[in-house]
């Protein structure tokens, strides 16, 4: 995890659905940099990715942003590589 994974996932948490793009709007990163982290918070299951390019935040994102869910706990999905 890098700091600009939690500022993305809480621009998720208050904007709702959220593109690299509009991430790059909401002056969190730029839209090449939010897409790299969007893919890997997707792989460690903290985001869904609910169509190309759209992701969401999902509840082990919320438990992580409510200090419930602790990122070292976290593995890739094997399904991912």
């Amino acid at each position: 995890m890098r700091p600009v994974d939690e500022r993305i996932m809480e621009t998720m948490r208050d904007e709702g659905n959220l593109t690299p793009q509009a991430v790059e709007n909401f002056d969190v990163c730029s839209r090449s940099h939010a897409s790299v982290r969007l893919s890997k918070l997707n792989k460690y299951g903290l985001v869904d990715r609910i169509a190309q390019g759209l992701y969401r935040l999902n509840e082990h994102g919320r438990a992580f942003l409510d200090e419930d869910l602790d990122a070292s706990e976290l593995e890739p999905a094997a399904d991912s590589e």
